[in-house]
């Protein structure tokens, strides 16, 4: 009989168990998770906070009960103290009794994932202590941001990706002022290149938000809150100025959590576990073991503009690797195809969907690209309405393979990363992709599709 050890359960473990189980049925599968929940979607944060979600219940895709009725055995509210990797023992604390126990497996399976970008800064710890600044990242995040928007009326968000960005803008649709604050001189500047940022400051600022760009925290101080109460707010201090609030939103990014593994396995320097194509684990000698896979956050993933290990925490990278583990737990049998980091975003009224690299992140890695930008009605103008759809296109002037894509519109654009992402993951140039047959209906399409339009585009600039 083979034991299984799968140490976290969000996206990846959750994946890794239902496969592994799946695979193989007789198999004993001990899932280890420090929180009482599994699989939530904390995509969902900001939309429940701006009431746009039917039932948070529904923010979970999977239970407890639902793996262990698939065969699992779950230890949830269980802190794992430690893990022996190569020989194959771990200690657990049941949070809820204090108890200690040792466990033994077979094979083991590190699905940490992630913990949020916690920066050494001057009064953080004691604002995060008297709930003036929160995390956004699990359910008890969730359920304290959704209660805090209730009565707060000022908001200050730290940091300007995505969690950042649609965090600020629920607060402004819900009436609560916000300002929005990032070390970068651009909102979203790691997902988009400043031809779309500009159009989404517009609209931020538009709508109220007090855009703080390109000015790191260096400090938070107790402040008397809108209730008149002192010490129930907090001044968020930048190199250029003061914000104060009701309340803190910390969205600075996050870090693999994997301490546990530290000087065990072979990681990058920001402690991301380095996996093979498929999801082994090597020694820090790079010799590779056969029995000890690691998926999600808290793993490398192969990012398929550069080529080279990443660390790219996405729910969809997770939930891949996630189920490769059953695949190749046995025996090396499914190779993961790598990512190309394929996101999108919808703030107020503007759609931006994106794959690959960016002009900035091209520039960043030292590769040689360029870039390509067109803007054109989404159909015909003989329709009744249209809207415009800004499209970029990254490529290598050498090789003239596809590097990433960048789409915006008040027209749902989404799907079109998602083509650009398939054309990357084949290999595609911009003459592949300028040749590809994209269908033309006047309801949907111009008679060449904006995605194959910027990539005619390119081949021109060529």
């Amino acid at each position: 009989m083979t034991t299984v050890a799968i140490v976290g359960c969000t996206h990846a473990g959750t994946f890794a168990a239902t496969s592994i189980l799946k695979n193989h049925p007789d198999w004993t599968v001990h899932v280890f998770e420090r929180n009482g929940s599994l699989s939530f979607l904390s995509c969902g944060i900001a939309l429940w906070v701006g009431d746009h979600v039917s039932d948070p219940k529904r923010m979970f895709y999977s239970s407890p009960e639902a793996l262990a009725q698939a065969g699992a055995t779950m230890h949830m509210r269980h802190d794992v103290l430690d893990v022996d990797v190569t020989g194959k023992t771990l200690h657990a604390k049941d949070l809820a009794t204090g108890e200690v126990s040792e466990y033994t497996f077979d094979k083991l399976v590190i699905t940490t994932g992630s913990a949020p970008v916690i920066p050494p800064i001057e009064g953080l710890e004691a604002a995060m202590e008297a709930g003036t600044v929160m995390l956004c990242k699990n359910w008890d995040h969730a359920l304290a941001i959704k209660e805090r928007a209730k009565s707060a009326k000022s908001a200050v968000v730290i940091g300007a990706g995505y969690i950042g960005a649609e965090i600020a803008e629920q607060f402004s649709e819900i009436g609560v002022k916000a300002t929005l604050v990032d070390a970068l001189p651009r909102v979203l500047a790691n997902n988009f290149d400043a031809n779309i940022t500009d159009t989404v400051e517009q609209a931020f600022e538009a709508h109220g938000v007090t855009l703080a760009l390109g000015q790191k925290v260096i400090a938070f101080r107790p402040a008397t809150g809108s209730d008149g109460v002192e010490g129930s707010g907090v001044t968020v201090v930048t190199e250029k100025g003061e914000y104060t609030a009701d309340v803190a939103i910390l969205g600075a990014g996050f870090r693999p959590n994997t301490a546990l593994f530290r000087d065990q396995v072979r990681m990058l320097k920001n402690g991301a576990i380095v996996i093979d194509d498929y999801m082994r684990v090597s020694l820090p000698d790079n010799t590779v073991l056969d029995d000890v896979f690691a998926a999600g956050d808290s793993a490398t993933v192969r990012y398929n503009p550069t080529g080279a290990d990443d660390y790219i925490p996405l729910a969809t990278n997770a939930v891949r690797q996630g189920l490769l583990i059953g695949e190749n737990i046995v025996c090396a049998t499914k190779r993961y195809p790598g990512t190309q980091a394929t996101s999108a975003v919808q703030l107020y009224d503007l759609a931006m969907s994106a794959t690959g690299l960016t002009a900035g992140g091209a520039e960043k890695r030292g590769l040689a690209a360029k870039s390509t930008t067109i803007v054109q009605d989404y159909r015909p103008d003989f329709m009744l309405t249209t809207t415009p759809v800004t499209a970029t296109i990254v490529w290598n002037p050498v090789t003239r393979r596809i590097l990433g894509a960048q789409f915006l519109s008040k027209h749902d654009i989404s799907q079109a990363a998602n083509v650009v992402s398939v054309a990357i993951q084949a290999g595609f140039t911009i003459d592949q992709l300028a040749g590809a047959d994209l269908f033309f209906q006047p309801n949907f399409s111009q008679p060449i599709n904006f995605v194959g339009a910027v990539a005619i585009q390119a081949v021109a600039e060529s």
